[in-house]
């Protein structure tokens, strides 16, 4: 794998520039990072041609840095400056050859601020090759196995070389340009790139990144701000415990909302009680015994696309008010493109807690109305009843609802990481 007795450094011959020699025997050209001049490795290191102009790549990773993935030393040897165009938008990324002695040639991809590893995949595939015939003929995603994980479509890329330097296994040129067809499952991404000279499947994954970057010795001065396609979901150690336990809180309190709502016992305490609006106000009493449970006073209107304002004042046995309050009442119906439609109800109840017993008095009345659409009349009648022994399920409720937010908050972020993952793939139904 390595090159026995070679040079450890060379001068590049145009511009002097010393270069380290980092690469196995596998190495074909070496790129001077100064003059662009690209040697010939099999050659003594003769000059093949010069790339002038380039423009460098932002990257925290230099030719030279070490580092470990999966326990194994990897040196860089080469960059490339990678670019992709599509219908105005530009992406650019870099691809850093990685070499080790012992595990031979591998890349190390810095895309959006993430650190992606590669290398090329030889286990067998069931189908053997994912081709943009294939991708552009399908009804649905194609997809391919390798006996451990099944791989979906992701996307398909054109992408050309806008930036060389140090060594490389292969000759690369400015300008070149492959078309690589991506599938991608929970952990892994293949690549079935075709240069229109070879074809080759290399597979994909995510680095653990702060772990890596120290590693090389690399400080990056940004962090990624949006997700990466094979950045896994990151549930922390309280995660399931967190979604656990918002869960229960948010079942028990809706069980005993059930069971306060299912051993209440109401009692009417004032039989309905009809008048019509030209009799407002009025008086009406009832006999309040249960002063630990919620009353309740309801009022049952004919409005009929029309509104009422209701104005209650509810007296104590010993005369001094309990409250004044204000209800406006409407019923609202019609028909649209949608077809029928209602909204409002005719009808509204007042709970209030007695503060003793004994004979309470309402007053009622009526201060304003008002009509819509169809109606000529707002109101004409006003019934109203009153019962005690309600049960209040209000702090119930809302605990439900709180806990029961908190509850999807944590059970969607994973759904919400996999729609993000998969957010760039250019597979639409209309393909």
């Amino acid at each position: 794998m390595t090159r026995l007795g070679g040079p450890k450094a060379i001068n590049c011959p145009s511009c002097a520039a010393g270069l380290d020699v980092l690469g196995g025997g596998r190495v074909v050209v070496q790129i001077c990072g100064y003059c662009g001049t690209e040697l010939d490795a099999l050659d003594d290191y003769k000059v093949l041609r010069t790339f002038a102009d380039m423009e460098r790549p932002e990257t925290p990773f230099k030719i030279g840095m070490q580092g470990k993935i999966d326990a194994v030393e990897y040196t860089i040897i080469g960059t490339l400056g990678m670019m992709e165009r599509w219908h105005g938008m530009t992406w650019r990324w870099v691809d850093h050859q990685l070499y080790s002695p012992t595990h031979g040639y591998a890349w190390l991809t810095f895309e959006n601020d993430h650190v992606i590893f590669t290398r090329r995949f030889r286990r067998p595939l069931t189908p053997a090759w994912m081709s943009t015939r294939w991708v552009e003929s399908s009804e649905s995603p194609p997809v391919v196995y390798d006996g451990r994980e099944r791989y979906k479509y992701y996307e398909t890329s054109t992408s050309e070389i806008t930036f060389a330097e140090g060594e490389f296994t292969w000759v690369p040129n400015i300008g070149d340009k492959a078309t690589t067809v991506t599938a991608m499952s929970d952990a892994h991404m293949l690549g079935f790139t075709d240069t229109g000279r070879e074809r080759e499947v290399e597979r994909s994954r995510y680095l653990p990144q702060d772990e890596t970057f120290t590693s090389f010795g690399a400080k990056p001065e940004y962090l990624p701000n949006r997700v990466h396609p094979l950045q896994p979901f990151e549930a922390g150690k309280n995660h399931a415990f967190l979604r656990n336990t918002t869960l229960a809180f948010t079942v028990l309190p809706l069980v005993g909302m059930i069971f306060v709502k299912g051993t209440e016992a109401r009692r009417v305490v004032l039989d309905s009680q009809t008048f019509s609006i030209s009799e407002l106000p009025q008086e009406v009493s009832f006999e309040i015994s249960d002063t630990a449970k919620l009353s309740g006073l309801t009022f049952v209107t004919d409005v009929d696309n029309s509104w009422a304002w209701l104005e209650v004042s509810l007296y104590g046995p010993d005369g001094a008010p309990l409250f004044e309050a204000g209800r406006e009442v409407g019923f609202y119906h019609g028909r649209d493109a949608d077809g029928r439609w209602t909204e409002g109800s005719p009808s509204t109840t007042i709970l209030f807690r007695a503060k003793q017993a004994g004979t309470h008095t309402a007053e009622l009345d009526v201060t304003e109305q008002g009509t819509w659409i169809g109606a000529t009349t707002a109101i004409t009648r006003l019934s109203v009843s009153a019962d005690e022994g309600r049960s209040s399920s209000f702090w119930l409720l809302l605990c439900t609802g709180l806990f029961g937010l908190l509850f999807l908050w944590k059970a969607a972020k994973p759904i919400l990481h996999k729609k993000a993952r998969w957010r760039g793939t250019d597979w639409t139904d209309e393909d």
